[in-house]
């Protein structure tokens, strides 16, 4: 079986998986197992590497991601206008199967989810030079503003809420305060990108992007947002790590750069405050070549939450 139909069986199983935990009512697996298909979808349209899949294609994977995410919403708010069902979302089952012949029209009026162009690490590390010529002119733009001006998709963001509790079974709630850079005055849309990986980098939730940054000060971009990690504490594998990734966008290149990203391990989720340090990209998922970011007293100011239903 060749690498591509590979992929789309993976896709197609993914599929099946959540729309089965779907009729289920196992709400809380099928929204995870939904986020994180179009999040692949995502990748695949947004992938400037030689594809298998025709711009056609590329199109009507990110109007399946686009479906998926809207039957998450139907999911996560029962009184949502505009529910999307499960019954129309199965009807994707045999375009997803098809994708390389399919031609027909797609059977939604949807758009596929707006997306900036994300770098894969090695293209950001051979444009750092440019990216740091970029931030010096953002400066003089940039750095006067209080607040960072809205700009979609990435101004509202992605964050999920809180998981129903269980008993004797503890919910971790980790609010990002603020994050310390020399430059903050000339990161433009900065957010936040948080996922749980395993040992071998692989997600074990829902990835989550913050809203963009909501101001900034001295050498400090404030968030000021709870995140709710998606799984009970108890559950998450052992060697898990919670991750955040910076981000900015770069108005002249047009893409959506990861500046550097710092995580906590399981060992480290305790009720109170927390301060972590801060390491160059590209994201090291595996934790294996870690390289600070700077020297200087900059980090990522957390505190953490934890729930326990007794």
């Amino acid at each position: 079986m060749s690498e591509v139909n590979k992929t789309i069986q993976k896709w197609h199983a993914s599929f099946e998986k959540g729309t089965d935990f779907d009729s289920w009512g196992q709400l809380v697996e099928a929204i995870d197992e939904y986020q994180i298909l179009a999040r692949q979808l995502q990748k695949e349209v947004q992938s400037t590497n030689a594809s298998d899949f025709t711009e056609e294609q590329k199109k009507t994977l990110g109007k399946i991601a686009t479906c998926l995410e809207m039957r998450s919403a139907s999911l996560q708010c029962t009184q949502s206008k505009e529910d999307f069902k499960l019954e129309e979302l199965k009807k994707l089952e045999t375009i997803i199967q098809n994708i390389l012949t399919y031609n027909k029209e797609f059977p939604f009026d949807v758009q596929p989810v707006p997306s900036r162009k994300i770098l894969a690490p090695g293209e950001e590390e051979s444009l750092e030079e440019e990216e740091e010529e970029e931030e010096e002119d953002a400066a003089a733009g940039a750095g006067s503003t209080e607040a960072f001006p809205p700009r979609p998709p990435a101004s509202q963001g992605t964050l999920l809420p809180r998981l129903p509790s269980e008993p004797g079974m503890m919910l971790l709630t980790l609010k990002i305060e603020k994050i310390g850079l020399k430059d903050a005055g000339q990161c433009i849309d900065p957010y936040m990108t948080i996922s749980v990986k395993d040992l071998n980098g692989v997600d074990v939730n829902p990835v989550q992007d913050t809203p963009v940054a909501s101001r900034k000060e001295d050498t400090y971009i404030h968030f000021s947002v709870d995140v709710e990690i998606q799984r009970h504490v108890e559950k998450l594998p052992k060697g898990a790590a919670i991750f955040f990734e910076f981000k900015h966008y770069k108005p002249k290149k047009r893409f959506t750069s990861t500046k550097c990203f710092a995580f906590i391990e399981m060992d480290e989720i305790k009720p109170g405050p927390i301060v972590i340090e801060l390491y160059k990209k590209p994201t090291d998922f595996k934790r294996k070549k870690l390289q600070l970011l700077t020297k200087k007293q900059l980090y990522l100011h957390l505190h953490q939450t934890l729930h326990k239903d007794s």
